[in-house]
C-alpha cells in the first residue's frame, strides 16, 4: 500500500525562533497519525529541528542539494553533508528552482542520481507552466520532465522517490487545480511510469499534489484514488491550517 505523505516547504521563511515555535505547536498534535509528516525548513535551521524532532514522527527534511560531493560550489550543500546532520529525505525540482535558479532537467537528473546514490530519498517536483495547459501540451511536458529527470533510473532506485505533481500556474496564486484535474494528471503520471518500467512499481509510488493545497480543498483532492498527499508551501507555515491538511486524510 503506498504511503500517505503531507510534506511542509517552509521556504526562504522563519527564523530560528520562528521555525521552533513551529515545531513546538506541530509537535504538540501530530503524535498519533497514519500519514507520514514531514517539514522542510531552512538550511540554517536543519539540525535545530532535527535534533528537536529526531524522537518523534515527524521527518525533517532538506529544500535543495548540490550534485556534487564536493568542491568549489559556494554556498551549496551536498548530499553527504545532509546525511551528516541526520537528514534523509531531499526536495528536488521544485518549480521555484527550475524558474530562478536555472535548475534544468539535465541538472536535476545529476541531482537525483547523486541523492539516490548517496542513500536519500527524493521528492522530485514537476509540472506545467499556465501557457502549457492553455496549448493543451501538459501532458507532455510532464512526461518529458519525467523522462528525463527520472527514466535514467534502475528500478531498485524507486524506492527512494516520491513523486510531487505542481502545477505551476496554481503555486502561491490562490489558484488550485480542480480535484478532477489533479486526479486526472495523478492517473496520467502513474501509467507513465508503468509504461517506463512496469504496473507494480508505478503502482507503489506515492504521488503528491502541490499547489495552493488549504484546509478548505485538502480532503477532497486527497480523496482521489491517485493522489496519496501533498506538497504544502504557505499553508505548511501556520500550524493549524498544516495540522487541518493532515487530518484531512
Amino acid at each position: 500500500m503506498r504511503e500517505k505523505i503531507v510534506a511542509g516547504n517552509w521556504k526562504m521563511n522563519n527564523d530560528l525562533a520562528e521555525t521552533q515555535t513551529l515545531i513546538s505547536d506541530l509537535r504538540k498534535v501530530l503524535t498519533n497519525t497514519d500519514v507520514k509528516v514531514k517539514i522542510a525548513p531552512t538550511f540554517v535551521n536543519l539540525y535545530p529541528a532535527y535534533e528537536t524532532l529526531k524522537e518523534t514522527s515527524i521527518e525533517v527534511i532538506a529544500q535543495n542539494m548540490h550534485q556534487a560531493k564536493s568542491g568549489a560550489y559556494t554556498g551549496e550543500v551536498s548530499a553527504d553533508m545532509l546525511k551528516s546532520i541526520g537528514i534523509q529525505t531531499v526536495i528536488l525540482g521544485h518549480s521555484e528552482r527550475r524558474a530562478y535558479f536555472g535548475e534544468d532537467d539535465a541538472i536535476l537528473a545529476q541531482k537525483v542520481t547523486a541523492a539516490v546514490d548517496a542513500g536519500l530519498n527524493v521528492i522530485f517536483c514537476f509540472g506545467e507552466e499556465l501557457e502549457d495547459r492553455k496549448n493543451n501540451t501538459h501532458f507532455d511536458l510532464v512526461a518529458s520532465q519525467l523522462k528525463n529527470g527520472l527514466f535514467h533510473l534502475p528500478a531498485s532506485a524507486w524506492k527512494q522517490i516520491v513523486l510531487a505533481y505542481e502545477p505551476v500556474w496554481a503555486i502561491g496564486t490562490g489558484e488550485t487545480a480542480s480535484p478532477e484535474q489533479a486526479q486526472e494528471m495523478h492517473e496520467f503520471i502513474r501509467k507513465t511510469v508503468a509504461q517506463q518500467y512496469d504496473d507494480s512499481l508505478a503502482d507503489g509510488v506515492s504521488i503528491l499534489y502541490g499547489g495552493s493545497v488549504k484546509p478548505a480543498n485538502a480532503a477532497e483532492i486527497f480523496s482521489k484514488p491517485d493522489v496519496d498527499g501533498g506538497l504544502i508551501g504557505g499553508a505548511s507555515l501556520k500550524a493549524e491550517d498544516f495540522v487541518a491538511i493532515v487530518n484531512a486524510f
